[in-house]
């Protein structure tokens, strides 16, 4: 078969079902599922192999949708291979369902596409490993709440025990168990004949099948059943499994279900409800207010770590009291003050220093940083937070081996993080302009998108209890819960709140232009989605199909029956580096004229205070950084100049002159007459006292100041004796010497070893270069269209080899010519095989060749030989395509391909 044809017959594999794909169906399916070429598979008989591994289907079930998994669960309880209609009838039940039978085409083309269903309409066959997975199994019960067949549940009962229930039954009796069986269980499935049947139940009795019919099936029965319970179990309504265990089989349990194998049928995606609406401007201002307390929050904890942040812990990460301490000086909760250290982090503004004693500190491109506009720097953080994996919700928990999660510690890493973010902002997007989400609509739908997995019991469940003799069953159901996604979805939310991506809860223009997101939709148009999202779902209940009276448990919502699917979500485009920097330019343009203009003017007040009504513009607000220490934050900042911030201001170089001239060149105010003898009273006494390194010393022209010094009590830790008049020697380092006179109230200053002041700034310390945390992915990564065109080429030509049938050989049995189809590779002589070389060469004929290569992999391949000489084969590589040199030695054989493929 050549690699443009397609099969018309039905496929009896799914490798034949592979082939019968054109490439277009072939790329869909490894865009879809990135595990299976990576490696590249030989041909498609090993990616239809690889398709069908236990981790790979799980990982594929994992991404489906809950009605795309809901009908997977049904094809697992069905017939193999089922018809359509009957999937049609698992999922709608008998009485139908509009909504259902719309969206089922779709998610049976999302299974096949997915290559987890393959088969013709009339022939619906799930994977084998999928169906493993999603049957019902005592040990692992499935999602729908059913239990065994009635030939799967009567396996190991003895004929005579097979012949009584089916003579009770009402059916004629047969020598043979098989048969017997047959016509239990088309007794169960035919409607009329099992209506008769249970209205010669009592009443008594179906309440005990109504407390199993949703499941679990299984119940617990004593050595000597009540009556009611002997009915059933005569019957077959009822069958033994184990000692003291009785279970519902599943043709009774459809059959009380009306047809239906799930309680509650979700084909429509839950809309997303908008909480509030605001005028956009409104959203765009208070966002863009977010977005500067978001960059001045990032500066400032990074200027508090400017000279020698926290301690990194032995095992990595910030300790739990570095975490308060921060807290405590950006005048935020614990919580969030980790997503602002791990915001800095992800930017790669914030990092280990890498030395002995290791500490964090800014990094230098923090320096860079802080040197651009506002609008972008916020750019920079929230391009960061989009495609960070850390996840800073998480920290204060614990990990799986109980240790506690610290901020910018291991174990932080959650790959679905920026997939969460970028969908629930998309989400968002979905909204009319203005909207804010309801919080728990957007995790319902994110549950339905990607729901969560099942932990054991069924998706719809009831529960049952009764006094010995009776049969009990007990179940959970399963898709809510505070699950990862959840509550990523709920940090999604407060994060971008702070950040200033969204304003008052709705997306915000400047958010919107980031994410690549086209302008929002009329409002006419934008009003009717609305209008069209918060429409009450019609349902009708599946009580009301049951003919034993049968009610769901309380709790379990019904199926909805809509007449059409709610308008889906803009999904968030994938954005190459260029186009993001696009977005970027664009968003802090939308920006940059909602930011307040920076102030060159501070107000000085008579109490020492200043007060910024505004932020600063750069050298200002860092020489009052040095020069005050900020008291309060707000709409306005207020400073105070003390003592100890003075003289930070003198250690850092500047003289009283300087501070003199600073303050009333920026000052709108005159400078305080308290200011300014506060000035020059510390100046006065700065570096009168000059500390240096011996061990450590103290000297002064005034040994009238060394006696005070002495003579305080204060003193008596630093261990201090007079050298000479005008110097004392101390046991502290200059360090602590330096910190302990400051604080009995003197000014000193250190010196260098020639003797000259030395100079503090506050950006002296900085890590050295280093680079931005590289996200952890989820799974391997999506294919781009050029390894995706080549991976197909490739899979193509190994298939043709594989597949390529060969002239039979003297001796052989008709048809043992198509070895290659069972993969078995040629074998052949060393001087046969070269002989045919030789004679290909001359001839032009094409062959198929068996080669193990250096690694010891064997592959078969389709050959033209052009050249064999010195031991090796020159020949054009139909699999490979392209002209390839092989040695003769690790040629396995050669085979001749049949005439009408040759």
């Amino acid at each position: 078969m050549s690699t443009e044809e397609k099969p018309t017959a039905t496929p009896r594999s799914l490798a034949e079902a592979l082939r019968g794909r054109d490439d277009a169906e072939l790329a869909a399916l490894l865009r879809s599922r990135p595990d299976l070429v990576t490696p590249v598979p030989a041909d498609l008989t090993q990616l239809a192999a690889r398709a069908g591994t236990r981790a790979s289907v799980v990982r594929a079930l994992d991404r489906l949708d809950r009605f795309t998994t809901q009908t997977a669960q049904a094809l697992a309880v069905a017939a193999d291979p089922a018809p359509y209609e009957e999937l049609l009838g698992l999922l709608a039940g008998d009485e139908g369902d509009r909504g259902v039978a719309t969206a089922l085409p779709g998610a049976v083309r999302t299974l096949r596409e997915q290559a987890l269903v393959w088969g013709d309409d009339d022939r619906l066959r799930l994977v084998r490993t999928a169906r493993e997975l999603l049957s019902p199994s005592p040990q692992h019960p499935s999602p729908t709440g059913l239990g065994p067949t009635v030939r799967e549940a009567t396996a190991g009962m003895s004929p005579g025990r097979i012949q009584e229930i089916v003579t009770t039954a009402g059916l004629p009796s047969t020598h043979d168990p098989v048969s017997a069986v047959a016509a239990l269980t088309g007794l169960f499935t035919d409607r009329e004949r099992m209506a008769a049947l249970l209205a010669e139940v009592p009443f008594e009795s179906l309440d005990v099948l109504e407390r199993l019919v949703w499941g679990p099936p299984y119940g617990q029965v004593t050595a000597d059943p009540a009556t009611r319970l002997r009915r059933l179990l005569d019957r077959g309504l009822l069958l033994p499994t184990a000692p003291g265990t009785v279970v519902l089989p599943r043709e009774v349990a459809l059959h009380l279900r009306g047809g239906r194998a799930h309680l509650a049928v979700e084909p429509v995606p839950p809309p997303v409800v908008a909480a509030a609406t605001h005028p956009p401007r409104v959203v765009d201002a208070t966002a863009a207010g977010q977005a500067y307390t978001a960059t001045a929050t990032v500066e400032e904890l990074l200027k508090d770590w400017d000279e020698g942040g926290p301690a990194v812990l032995r095992s990595g990460g910030l300790s739990v009291r570095d975490l308060k301490r921060t807290a405590v000086a950006l005048d935020v909760p614990e919580q969030v003050a980790a997503f602002w250290v791990e915001l800095a982090y992800a930017a790669g503004l914030l990092a280990s220093d890498g030395e002995a004693d290791e500490r964090y500190a800014a990094t230098p491109a923090y320096d860079t940083w802080r040197e651009r506009p506002a609008a972008e720097r916020w750019t920079t953080l929230v391009t960061a937070w989009l495609t960070a994996t850390r996840t800073p919700g998480l920290v204060g928990g614990r990990d799986a081996k109980d240790h506690t999660l610290s901020a910018l510690g291991p174990g932080l890493d959650r790959s679905a993080a920026p997939e969460v973010r970028r969908r629930v902002l998309a989400l968002l997007a979905g909204l009319p302009e203005g909207a804010a989400p309801d919080a728990g609509s957007v995790a319902e739908r994110l549950r339905w998108e990607r729901p969560p997995r099942a932990t054991g019991g069924a998706a719809g469940s009831g529960s049952g209890s009764g006094s010995t003799g009776s049969a009990t069953g007990a179940g959970s159901g399963g898709g809510g819960g505070d699950d990862l996604r959840s509550r990523l979805a709920r940090w999604t939310l407060t994060e971008a709140e702070m950040l200033g991506v969204t304003g008052r809860g709705a997306l915000s223009a400047h958010g919107r232009a980031l994410l690549g997101m086209p302008a929002p939709a009329p409002k006419a148009q934008a009003q009717a989605q609305a209008e069209r999202a918060g429409r009450a779902p019609e349902s009708t209940g599946p009580g009301d199909r049951l003919p034993v009276h049968h009610r769901p448990a309380a709790g379990h919502p019904d199926s909805p029956a809509q007449d059409s699917p709610a308008p889906p979500s803009p999904a968030l485009p994938v954005l190459t580096p260029a186009e993001q920097a696009a977005a970027s330019a664009a968003a802090a343009r939308l920006l940059a004229p909602q930011l307040p203009e920076p102030l060159d003017h501070v107000l000085l007040q008579a109490d020492l205070t200043a007060v910024a009504p505004g932020p600063l513009q750069r050298p200002l607000a860092d020489m009052l950084g040095v020069l005050a220490d900020v008291e309060s934050k707000g709409g306005a900042t207020v400073y105070r100049f003390t003592p100890g911030s003075v003289r930070r201001a003198l250690d850092a170089g500047r003289a009283a002159t300087d501070l003199h001239a600073f303050l009333a060149a920026h000052s709108r105010t005159p400078v305080p007459q308290p200011l300014a003898y506060l000035i020059d009273d510390v100046a006065r006494r700065h570096g009168h006292l000059r500390v240096g390194a011996a061990s450590a010393y103290v000297r002064c022209d005034d040994d009238a100041m060394l006696n005070e010094i002495l003579a305080d009590k204060r003193a008596a830790e630093l261990g201090l004796r007079r050298l000479a008049p005008t110097v004392l020697a101390a046991q502290a380092d200059p360090a602590g010497l330096l910190e302990g006179l400051r604080r009995m109230g003197f000014a000193p200053a250190a010196e260098s070893a020639e003797g000259d002041v030395l100079i503090t700034r506050a950006d002296a310390r900085r890590t050295p270069p280093r680079t931005a945390p590289e996200p952890v992915p989820e799974g391997p990564p999506v294919p781009d269209d050029t390894l995706l065109a080549a991976a197909i080429r490739a899979v193509r030509a190994g298939d043709l080899a594989s597949t390529a049938p060969r002239k039979a050989e003297a001796g052989e049995a008709d048809g043992a010519g198509a070895g290659a189809e069972s993969g078995e590779l040629p074998r052949t002589g060393s001087a046969e095989t070269l002989a045919t070389l030789q004679a290909a060469v001359l001839t032009g004929e094409t062959l198929w060749i068996g080669y193990v290569n250096a690694e010891g992999a064997a592959s078969q391949r389709v050959i033209a030989p052009v050249r064999v000489e010195g031991g090796f084969v020159t020949a054009y590589d139909h699999t490979a395509d392209e002209v390839r040199t092989y040695p003769l030695h690790r040629i396995t054989g050669v085979a001749e391909l049949a005439d009408d493929e040759s």
